[in-house]
């Protein structure tokens, strides 16, 4: 079971970026979560899953506005399951906890602690590129990846931002989508090996 805690960076000279997170979180991966997202304390908010590429896509939510530290926890999680997360125990939830503590001053703002700590390194460390590869992405490249995420082609694309389809090729090169749209799967495979 993988256990996602994040704590929002600077969140006492900031709005509290919680409730609008949690609603993101369940939109994103809400059917694919063991228990509801919920704030845990303060300016913090926790997920429960199961499934390896619903923490990739909350990861990668997460650490695109750079408001958030992430720690993954893997490992068990107490049965029988509560009704809320922030009632729910186990070596996930600590293990989680040491994540998020040690993202608050890594590179990447992610950070994760499972059982396999070698692997876990070895998969935080790639998790931590492809954080800074994007983090090094410019608006208009997020503008062209939001465009195709939609699942519209690069033509359309175009079309929709008045430029060329070869200004779009560009676009998305630049912006390195195509290793992305590799790297995600992946590192959910890494994770899912972590699971065991």
């Amino acid at each position: 079971m993988y256990v996602i805690t994040a704590d929002q960076k600077a969140s006492r000279s900031h709005a509290d970026l919680v409730p609008a997170a949690l609603e993101e979180i369940d939109e994103i991966a809400g059917g694919r979560l063991t228990l509801p997202p919920e704030r845990s304390t303060g300016d913090e908010l926790q997920a429960v899953t199961g499934d390896a590429r619903a923490v990739m896509d909350i990861v990668m939510h997460l650490t695109r506005e750079r408001h958030w530290s992430v720690g993954i926890g893997v490992g068990a999680v107490d049965q029988p399951l509560p009704r809320e997360t922030r009632a729910a125990r186990g070596e996930a939830f600590v293990r989680a906890r040491d994540a998020v503590e040690r993202a608050k001053s890594a590179p990447g703002r992610v950070a994760i602690t499972a059982d396999h700590a070698t692997d876990a390194l070895d998969t935080e460390a790639l998790m931590r590129l492809l954080v800074d590869l994007r983090d090094r992405r410019t608006p208009q490249g997020w503008e062209v990846a939001d465009l195709l995420a939609t699942g519209i082609t690069q033509k359309q694309v175009a079309t929709r931002l008045g430029i060329s389809p070869a200004a779009v090729s560009l676009r998305a090169s630049s912006a390195a989508l195509r290793i992305e749209e590799g790297a995600i799967p992946a590192l959910a495979r890494l994770l899912g090996r972590l699971d065991t």
